[in-house]
């Protein structure tokens, strides 16, 4: 297996020169780095096309100077990726973009396979066993392992054989058309992509917190990891789990020995007790009126507590086109969530059910159109939610 790592701005220059040369797709992949670092930046970026080779991009600390060499030669051209939102976002940072995409992991999702992860879907298709196991690895190393960079490179040199063959079962199957308008559905979805602003607000668990004082003290708390990782460039993890964050804004510590006695705090770091019950304190002394409200929800389906209890018609009935959608998923060999988004599938029910559209195919049809599904989907289950209205014999 050859390959070449790259890592200064004459290299990024004169691999991009031999990419632009070859042809077919561009096959790539990358690797971050967030269970080690702040943000889920890539920290290697893999490149493979026929007639080209394959290179393997070390960007950190150059990353404007990447961008220059690799954009003209890749943005705007046909990729090939394995499980694409996982890495477009970080290529999107770097202002890399596809033109069109083929995704071999939802290709083979559509195809049928339960489990399409690399690996399977190589050995599948290519016939050759895939040495895994590097995934989790710190990538953030200036200088990685010869064993790591094999890993890395097989990740994309056989992604030009598997998307042939995965185009070709598809095609066979008639679902060609259907992989192809999720792939463009992909491109869109990160074509003007950055990165979302992490805020306090988006704890696991903190709608559920039971006080104003609760919610100041996951506030104050998150907001000191917060600037303490990116301070570091670390994992915010590493410094506090976000699980006790929660934790500690319900049991509300009032000394550092009780902070330190809490499981899962740091209590054996120097000093840390001390460090964040200051910033308890702080909240302690501040000014009630300082404290932040509990979020409202006035927006879109309600939470699943509220929309039992208070809707259960409405409920019965996404419960009814759960299945609905299940079952005709199951018929087509697809999973449902592919079929049908879960968030599509809800706010389509809920808005059929509070009356806001009319119950028949064609005004189904816009609203699904509506809430970004696609046309395929659109086509096949459009139906399903008219048939199946409240009260109504299907």
């Amino acid at each position: 297996m050859h390959y070449e790592l790259v890592h200064t701005p004459d290299g990024f220059a004169r691999a991009a020169k031999q990419l632009a040369a070859g042809h077919g797709p561009f096959a790539v992949d990358t690797e971050r780095a967030s269970a080690y670092r702040y943000d889920d930046r890539a920290f290697l970026i893999q490149i493979h096309r026929r007639g080209a080779g394959t290179f393997l991009f070390q960007p950190e600390g150059l990353r404007e100077e990447l961008t220059s060499a690799l954009a003209p030669a890749v943005n705007g051209e046909d990729w090939i990726i394995h499980a694409a939102p996982e890495d477009l976002p970080s290529l999107a940072e770097l202002g890399l973009h596809p033109g069109t995409l083929f995704d071999t992991a939802l290709a083979g999702r559509i195809a049928g396979f339960e489990k399409p992860n690399l690996a399977a879907m190589v050995a599948e298709f290519c016939g050759v066993e895939l040495e895994k196991g590097h995934g989790r690895e710190d990538w953030s190393l200036p200088t990685l392992p010869r064993e790591w960079l094999d890993y890395a490179a097989l990740d994309v040199i056989y992604l030009p054989d598997l998307a042939e063959a995965q185009a070709e079962l598809l095609g066979g199957l008639g679902k060609l058309d259907y992989a192809e308008q999720e792939f463009a559905h992909i491109v869109d979805t990160f074509a003007e992509w950055t990165a979302p602003t992490l805020t306090w607000e988006g704890l696991k668990g903190v709608n559920n917190l039971p006080s104003a004082l609760s919610r100041a003290i996951a506030r104050a708390v998150w907001e000191q990891r917060n600037a303490d990782a990116l301070r570091r460039d670390i994992s915010p993890s590493h410094i506090l789990p976000s699980k006790l964050i929660i934790a500690i804004a319900k049991e509300q510590p009032r000394s550092p020995a009780d902070l330190a006695a809490m499981k899962g705090f740091p209590a054996r770091r120097t000093g840390a007790s001390h460090k964040w019950f200051r910033v308890l304190r702080g909240v302690y002394q501040s000014d009630p009126a300082t404290w932040p409200d509990k979020p409202r929800n006035n927006e879109g389906t309600p939470g699943k507590s509220a929309w039992q209890r208070h809707h259960p018609e409405s409920w019965d009935y996404l419960q009814t086109m759960r299945s609905a959608i299940a079952e005709a998923a199951d018929d087509m060999d697809l999973p449902a969530e592919v079929l049908l988004t879960p968030a599509v599938l809800r706010e389509t029910a809920w808005a059929l059910s509070q009356g806001t559209v009319s119950w028949d195919t064609h005004a189904v049809a816009g609203l699904l159109a509506e809430q970004g599904a696609r046309p395929w989907q659109v086509a096949n289950t459009a139906d399903l939610f008219a048939a199946n209205r409240p009260g109504e014999e299907v």
